[in-house]
């Protein structure tokens, strides 16, 4: 019986402030990481991570990743819409909070962020999202961990 092949791992690099933590996890699972981004930059960790370079208008890199990820693929994204393409081919995805995104709540992920786009452009709402912590951190470490470990027992 052949076994599944180990899932990828996608990366939506151009502002993730965890990049240095999906290398160092997939690196203890022997996993590859694939940084996707629309603009060069250095990949720390080469025997690893690659760096794919994607050229045209803002969502380019999106549209790759979308285009590339499998069922049982690992995601890391901030973006919402990214993430729920991501899910509907049947990917986790995580955000570099830690905040697993899947079919149970992208839906109200993607509500939400509409409404505080709306509530934004009305003057109603300034600012985005809070600064990321340590916190952050340590939660995208365990859970990016954790989505590993799920996707071995499910194999």
């Amino acid at each position: 019986m052949a076994q599944d092949p180990p899932p990828q791992i996608y990366v939506d690099a151009d502002a993730c402030p965890v990049k240095a933590e999906v290398c160092k996890v997939a690196r203890r699972y022997r996993l590859h990481v694939t940084l996707v981004a629309n603009a060069r930059m250095r990949v720390n960790d080469p025997d690893v991570a690659s760096l794919v370079v994607v050229a045209g208008d803002i969502n380019a890199a999106d549209d790759w990743i979308a285009e590339q990820v499998a069922a049982g693929d690992i995601v890391i994204t901030a973006d919402i819409p990214l993430a729920a393409r991501c899910v509907k081919r049947g990917a986790r995805v995580l955000g570099p909070t830690g905040v697993e995104l899947s079919d149970a709540n992208v839906g109200q992920a993607l509500a939400t962020r509409d409404l505080l786009a709306e509530l934004r452009d009305a003057g109603a709402m300034l600012g985005g999202p809070p600064p990321f912590q340590p916190k952050d951190r340590s939660r995208f470490l365990q859970g990016l961990d954790r989505l590993i470990q799920e996707g071995r027992r499910s194999r």
